[in-house]
């Protein structure tokens, strides 16, 4: 028999995944549907209603130190990405945006 209460890890994504470069066989599937998207804005929302709600004390003592340590995963995360699309829109700059040498 299998515990069902075993927590789910989620990987860290691969810099393609994150910036969108990643081949169609490696892209992600959704499990609730063709509709279902959660997006890195998605992400920074929950962040601040995780903020809010601890600020406003909607959890309780003994679940502080999972909602916590959940917020510092997901602030950890969101780094990450916000780290990768900046490397990733240096790398990507036209030709034509680079500036030209004076003769």
């Amino acid at each position: 028999m299998t515990d069902t209460n075993q927590p789910k890890t989620a990987t860290t994504p691969t810099q393609e995944q994150v910036v969108g470069n990643a081949a169609p066989s490696q892209a992600p599937k959704t499990q609730a549907g063709a509709g279902a998207e959660l997006t890195v804005q998605d992400l920074n929302v929950l962040k601040t209603i995780i903020d809010v709600a601890s600020q406003r004390g909607a959890f309780k003592a003994n679940e502080m130190a999972m909602v916590g340590a959940t917020y510092n995963k997901l602030e950890a995360f969101l780094k990450i990405v916000e780290q990768s699309q900046k490397d990733a829109s240096k790398t990507d700059a036209p030709a034509g945006d680079k500036p030209t040498e004076a003769k």
